[in-house]
């Protein structure tokens, strides 16, 4: 990716962080996390990749907030200064599942390392 590309992602990634903190009052979406922005090229596309706190109800939340993409873009629009706002495309990151499932397979092997040592 170039520089401007880089400092465009950047900055929807902040914008958009602050529009679901401040603006989205909606109670079904719940805790969302931006972890990732990625623009494409020509800066038409924008790829949002969101960590749910609620593993649950992340198919309603994710749902919802596919149902409200017009009014963020719109958001975004008023907050950035570019010729064209990118449609946005929003993502679950399932990077912290991975993680997380990574770090369980972990205890389990050290677990059966120190019952075998004993």
């Amino acid at each position: 990716m170039g520089i401007r590309t880089d400092k465009v992602a950047s900055l929807i990634k902040e914008e958009i962080s602050l529009i679901f903190l401040h603006k989205i009052q909606d109670g079904r979406i719940g805790l969302v996390t931006v972890t990732n922005v990625k623009v494409s090229p020509d800066l038409k596309q924008a790829k949002i990749y969101l960590s749910t706190f609620d593993k649950e109800n992340r198919k309603t939340t994710m749902d919802r907030i596919e149902k409200i993409k017009g009014m963020i873009r719109s958001e975004l629009a008023k907050r950035i200064k570019l010729r064209f706002v990118p449609e946005l495309f929003f993502y679950v990151d399932d990077t912290p599942d991975y993680v997380e499932k990574m770090e369980n397979l972990f205890k389990q092997i050290h677990e059966n390392d120190s019952k075998e040592s004993e």
